[in-house]
């Protein structure tokens, strides 16, 4: 199982940007999404990171550890 900060990282990779750059786009503040590695986020904003990535809440959870 991996978090879902991992499993973000993992699409940013695929899609050759970086986590800031994510961020950046969502408007979210810098270094927000790597404290999901231990905080869990609002839905609001892992919808947010689904619907960039063209992705449902569903597929982006998929596999992560929620605890």
């Amino acid at each position: 199982m991996q978090t879902l900060y991992s499993k973000i990282k993992e699409l940013c990779k695929e899609r050759n940007i970086s986590i800031r750059e994510l961020e950046n786009s969502l408007n979210f503040s810098s270094g927000s999404i790597c404290k999901w590695d231990v905080n869990v986020p609002s839905i609001v904003k892992v919808k947010a990171v689904a619907d960039y990535f063209g992705i449902s809440v569903d597929e982006i959870m998929k596999g992560c550890v929620t605890e």
